[in-house]
């Protein structure tokens, strides 16, 4: 198990303790008490975390989605300093169970999906009885047959309502996004288009317009096209709705499209030219969409 944690709790600052002390003079017994007091008294006023994050990841599949692991790993835990909430992120798959489930509100998946039934059974209730989530990129992926066949019908139709991947564009770029409900706690701080950071944007079997149980919160603007730098041409966009964020209405979650960083293909070397999480507007909708996961309003 790979455990990456931040509780952001605040520490005792020494800076706090007062300079009293005069050459040649002796603090009374009462003021060394109350140093000595002063940092434990200080963590006894740290505020508790507000809300408490659960990321799973595999990290094994994509040179370009362990980049992305490994950047929301790192990043994660700053937000969470900054928002006051708690981070740990694991490759366990087996803590996706109800006991363990039940310490946290929300529950991330960076890269893949869980694949034993007692995990997807575990993920099924938590979600079923109030539980929070988000998915990135390669989390939403199902394609038969391959090494990750559509095999869960309650994940992929029902809760994802997307259905197995149909295809993407190559290579990662930036899209210019088209927000669709500007009223949504996740999207109420965006602009009403912005440009995102590169991605491989995924195209889907579904038509995520007709549930009505799902609402688009982003899709691709038409200014971006054409998409995608191939060299198949099926792999350029020039037309079409394509929806990247969206949520079910029935359950408290989101999933975004991104997760895909650029490395250089073209000589060999994986060396990494983008990052997802190195776009000012495309944090803040990640950051407002999580506090609104968590149940918290950004202060």
């Amino acid at each position: 198990m790979a455990l990456v944690g931040s509780r952001l709790d605040a520490t005792a600052n020494n800076a706090m303790i007062p300079a009293m002390k005069q050459p040649g003079a002796h603090w009374p017994a009462f003021a060394l008490i109350a140093v000595i007091l002063c940092p434990a008294s200080l963590n006894a006023q740290s505020p508790a975390p507000q809300f408490k994050v659960l990321a799973f990841y595999t990290g094994k599949i994509e040179p370009a989605h362990i980049s992305f692991v490994h950047e929301a790993n790192h990043w994660f835990p700053q937000m969470a300093a900054k928002y006051n909430f708690a981070y740990e992120a694991t490759t366990n798959w087996n803590q996706l169970n109800a006991a363990f489930l039940s310490q946290y509100q929300v529950v991330l998946f960076l890269d893949t999906r869980p694949e034993a039934s007692a995990q997807r059974k575990a993920f099924e209730d938590y979600m079923e009885h109030g539980g929070a989530w988000m998915g990135f990129h390669f989390a939403g992926f199902a394609l038969t047959p391959s090494d990750y066949p559509q095999n869960w019908d309650w994940y992929h139709q029902k809760f994802l309502g997307s259905g197995e991947y149909l295809s993407n564009t190559w290579r990662p770029t930036s899209a210019v996004l088209r927000v669709e409900d500007t009223n949504h706690p996740a999207t109420r701080n965006l602009p009403a288009a912005f440009k995102s950071a590169p991605n491989e944007w995924y195209r889907w079997k579904n038509n995520l317009r007709a549930n009505p149980d799902i609402k688009v919160l982003l899709s691709i603007d038409p200014a971006s096209f054409p998409l995608g730098t191939g060299p198949k041409p099926n792999e350029i966009w020039h037309s079409g709705d394509y929806p990247v964020v969206w949520t079910n209405q029935k359950y408290k979650m989101i999933y975004m499209n991104m997760g895909h960083n650029d490395l250089d293909y073209n000589l060999d070397t994986n060396k990494e030219l983008s990052f997802t999480l190195d776009n000012e507007t495309q944090n803040q909708l990640i950051v407002d969409s999580l506090l609104w996961l968590g149940g918290r309003k950004k202060g």
